[in-house]
């Protein structure tokens, strides 16, 4: 399939510069305290709709739009959707499962005009990439401790939630698929299956970016995978970014970015938390901190596109972008053909 425009042109910016993401929505919303009217609207919803932040594109999209355009003036070449929890799985504890699609196609048209705007008013590329998380569920782990076996739901439901919301996302006007924060590498398998069969679909690419989140300083996510033994396990979605997310703080994050520098052979894109959470689970790490922190990173030559995660700001965001300017972007490894395989640890079969 031919590659997009959009990936085409994401790996061109990328080429000449360390290009930048945008940061937290959760936080950033939290920090307007709004009621549960503000969430619920006049959508007459069953359930409660306070905390249910992605529904606010269709009852209050003024705060989407104000949060996205911050992260764009801050310096984003990339901004996401805010729609993080925006599928059937994740929307049926708001009693919302019949909005997902509109909530997916608002929260991207918000997503894409802005970003378009912007690059008319500058002449410099914008992208959208469309935010899928890991839902609250996982194919790996049985949430029953009495029956290992036992799954709360099978990989084909995933995979079709998977697929409405990427369906949406794309119709929204979305450049990439960002499937993030992955804490379960079988639930990014769906998300990736999913997303490949959307692509033939429609008969065009659909890129996808791929973002994974450490549960332990050690290095692995919650279905047990190390780092590298992830990078086997979904290398062959092609995906036109492949990096790490949320878990900790850049300072924690900074071996797990020089491993998977070394070995992903596409574009590397980190977005930490701003530090580790204080006692009241607040981030409380300074902009000029976390930029200092994530700037080493880009004078390594190990990321190609910085962003921020939980906590974050736009004034992190924009400390990020000054303290890279005019550093060199990373050049990714040309890695020997070889087959590599992935249990919990990675397995490389010698040539």
């Amino acid at each position: 399939m031919t590659p997009s425009t959009a990936r085409e042109r994401l790996n061109a910016e990328a080429a000449t510069r360390v290009l930048i993401f945008d940061g937290a929505f959760g936080t950033e919303i939290q920090n307007r305290k709004l009621s549960e009217a503000d969430y619920a609207g006049d959508l007459g919803l069953a359930a409660d709709q306070k905390g249910n932040n992605d529904i606010l594109a269709l009852t209050r999209p003024d705060v989407i739009e104000d949060i996205t355009r911050a992260y764009l003036e801050a310096g984003s070449d990339v901004i996401s959707t805010n729609t993080f929890s925006a599928n059937v799985i994740s929307q049926a504890d708001y009693a919302a499962e019949a909005l997902v699609r509109d909530i997916n196609v608002a929260s991207a048209k918000i997503a894409r005009t802005l970003a378009d705007d912007f690059a008319r008013s500058d002449g410099r590329p914008r992208f959208v990439a469309g935010a899928i998380g890991p839902t609250n569920k996982t194919l790996s782990l049985s949430p029953d401790v009495e029956d290992p076996g036992y799954r709360e739901i099978t990989f084909d439901h995933l995979v079709d939630v998977y697929h409405q919301q990427a369906a949406a996302l794309v119709a929204g006007g979305v450049d990439f698929i960002l499937i993030e924060t992955i804490f379960d590498t079988l639930n990014a398998k769906a998300g990736i299956f999913a997303v490949r069969r959307l692509a033939q679909e429609l008969g065009r690419d659909v890129p996808i970016m791929l973002s994974m989140t450490l549960t332990d300083l050690s290095g692995r996510n919650l279905s047990g995978h190390t780092v590298e033994a992830f990078w086997h396990a979904v290398r062959h979605a092609n995906p036109v970014t492949i990096g790490l997310n949320c878990s900790f703080g850049a300072e924690q994050l900074r071996p797990h970015i020089q491993l998977l520098s070394k070995i992903a052979d596409t574009l590397l894109m980190a977005y930490p938390n701003a530090g580790l959470p204080n006692e009241l689970g607040e981030y409380d790490e300074e902009p000029d901190t976390t930029a200092a922190l994530v700037r080493e990173w880009a004078e390594n030559g190990q990321v190609n596109i910085l962003g921020g995660c939980c906590g974050s700001t736009p004034d992190h965001i924009a400390a990020i972008a000054k303290a890279v300017d005019g550093l060199e972007p990373r050049s990714a490894p040309v890695p020997p053909t070889v087959t590599r395989l992935a249990g919990l640890e990675p397995f490389t079969m010698a040539a």
